[in-house]
Formats: C-alpha cells, structure tokens, sequence
C-alpha cells in the first residue's frame, strides 16, 4: 500500500500569468519547462572614453629612422662621461712619458695633482705581484698612504716655512713615480728570485724612482737643492720597501 506525501505546489516566474503546478504522486508527464522573468531595468548607457587630441596630424610611426624631438640636442651638449669624473686622460699620458724620461723630466705637468694615474699604477703593481702568487694589494695601498705621510711631514720640516706642499700633490707625485717600480715588478716575473741579479735591477729602479721623485718634490715645492740629500735619502726609504716586497 503506496503512501501519499503532500507536496506543495512549485511556482516558475514567466511573462504570462500561469497556473501552479502540482506534482502529484504517480504523475508520468513531465513539468514545464523554467521561464526566467523579464527584465525590468534597462542596461547602462556606453560612455566612451576616447581623449581628444590635441593636433589633427596622426602620430608618426616607426619606420627604422629615429624620430627626432626637441630633447635629442641634449646628450650632444653633455661633457664626456672621463671629464665629468675628473680623470683627464691625456694629462695622465703626459705624466706617465714625463716619468719615463728622467733626463727631461717637466714639473709643470705635476703642479696639478690627481688620483688616477697613481691608483692605475698601484693596481698594475699589485696585479704584477698577484701573478707571481703574492696578494699585497692592501700592503701596497697602506705603504703609499704611510709614505706620503712620511715624505710629506719630512719634507715640510727640513723646508720649513718655505714648504708649500700640500698633501694631496705629494701622494700624485709618490703614485706617479711609482711608475718605475711597476715595471720591476712586471720583469721579476722572468728573473730568477733569490739571486744578486734581481737585486741589483732592483737597485737601479730605485734610484730611478728616487731621483724622479725628489727632483718633482724640490722643483714643485720651489725650494732650493741644499736639501736634496736630505729629500732623496727619505724617498729612497720609500720606494727600497716597495722592490723588496718584489724581491722577496
């Protein structure tokens, strides 16, 4: 005996009125089809937003030329990226041939003292000393520093009031003249170590950077040669540490 449940009617919305359906128990026929509502608002309006241009022309397009603009000027009136940094390379080349030739050496080219030139020969020296297996770049760079110290309070002691040499000059001038010593180390990579002869080729480094170094510091300084003894025996000091770091 077949239980009857009650089942309340299902209402579906459509434009026309209709009746509600009842789904009665033991029914075969199927049920209407779903109706959606109608739509009683009515969609937003398009509003564009197309920006209005300012000139008629259409923008130009690219066809493999640069187009040109009121900023391209702007580059070509710019100094070199070298001159705005300082580094002045053709005065650096000018030293570097002023040291190479002691005979006819200019002091002229060193009254204007600079960083560069000296920083590239102290790096050079610590990469010659790298290839022989020795890592002194921070020994090279504390005994320059230390040596300008030295040479400088000493120097503006023996000239005293008469010494008119700043600090700054006298660190270009040790840097430059390290010159010398930089090729020494670049030739000890093919000389035997241990023995007189690299010695003595060091030796004869030494007075070259000694004599370029006190002849620069006595004629830049416009003081007389009565201390020249006094001068080179300080920066011989100076730069015999240097080739020992290379000899040993």
């Amino acid at each position: 005996m077949a239980k009857e449940f009650s089942v309340r009617p299902v209402i579906f919305p459509s434009s026309t009125p209709s009746t509600p359906y009842t789904r009665r128990p033991g029914s075969s026929s199927p049920p209407p089809p779903f109706q959606t509502a109608p739509r009683t608002s009515s969609p937003l309006p398009f509003i564009p937003f197309d920006i209005p241009s300012t000139s008629s022309a259409p923008p130009p397009l690219y066809s493999g030329v640069p187009i040109a603009s009121s900023s391209s000027g702007y580059f070509e009136d710019e100094p070199p990226l070298l001159e705005e940094l300082g580094i002045n390379t053709r005065q650096i080349w000018r030293k570097t041939v002023s040291i190479l030739n002691p005979i006819r050496l200019d002091p002229v080219l060193h009254e204007d003292g600079d960083l560069s030139g000296p920083f590239m020969f102290l790096l050079s020296f610590g990469l010659f000393q790298l290839l022989a297996g020795k890592f002194y770049f921070g020994i090279v760079l504390g005994w320059v520093i230390m040596a300008s110290l030295f040479l400088y309070s000493t120097f503006n002691m023996i000239a005293g009031r008469n010494g008119c040499l700043d600090l700054y000059r006298c660190f270009s001038i040790i840097g430059y003249c390290m010159l010398p010593m930089v090729i020494f180390s670049a030739g000890s990579l093919f000389l035997p170590h241990g023995g007189t002869l690299i010695f003595a080729i060091g030796m004869v480094f030494v007075f070259w950077s000694t004599w370029v170094c006190t002849s620069l510091l006595l004629r830049l300084a416009s003081c007389g040669d009565e201390h020249r003894g006094l001068v080179g025996y300080a920066c011989w000091l100076v730069y015999l540490l240097f080739s020992l770091l290379v000899i040993f």
